[in-house]
């Protein structure tokens, strides 16, 4: 059996539009749509474009170093969302993947004591996750390759290009 599941761009499309509608069909309109950086981002910006929610928001936290390696806590980085431009607001707060659930965890205690509601969706959750999103398009407890994360960057840090 494969130790990973693989998500296509193909099955993205399909995944992205079937989480959208799961949080339509609960009558959850957001006024915001926050996506989690970087994984959540693809995934948020979809998700907006199906709700047709126009205002978008990022929070960049760092958690995950490399395959199944983490920092002790997940470490949010700049910029820094003005959490006072939520207040009043209903959130729905975006990532790829609730694996451990401490970054959703993390960003929803952030949001809290500003908005009005807050609600969360990921396209994969594991059994371990902290956190239970509020809408999950599926349920693995495999380690997953991302249609925008599974190659190799084309340039390194340094700014040189592949050749």
């Amino acid at each position: 059996m494969d130790e990973r599941e693989t998500l296509t761009w193909e099955t993205y499309g399909v995944a992205v539009r079937e989480l959208a509608q799961q949080v339509a069909d609960a009558g959850f309109v957001p006024d915001v749509v926050l996506g989690i950086a970087r994984g959540g981002l693809i995934p948020a910006g979809s998700i907006a474009y199906a709700l047709d929610c126009k205002n978008l928001f990022t929070m960049n936290v760092e958690f995950y170093t490399g395959v199944g390696t983490t920092l002790d806590v997940p470490t949010m980085l700049p910029p820094y969302l003005d959490a006072s431009e939520l207040d009043d607001t209903r959130v729905l707060i975006v990532d790829d993947v609730a694996d451990s659930g401490r970054t959703l965890e993390m960003v929803d205690a952030f949001v809290r004591g500003h908005v009005a509601e807050a609600r969360t969706a990921v396209i994969y959750e594991k059994p371990r996750s902290v956190v239970k999103g509020d809408f999950v398009w599926k349920h693995t407890d495999r380690w997953i390759n991302f249609p925008w994360s599974t190659l190799p960057p084309i340039t390194d840090r340094s700014g040189v290009r592949d050749a």
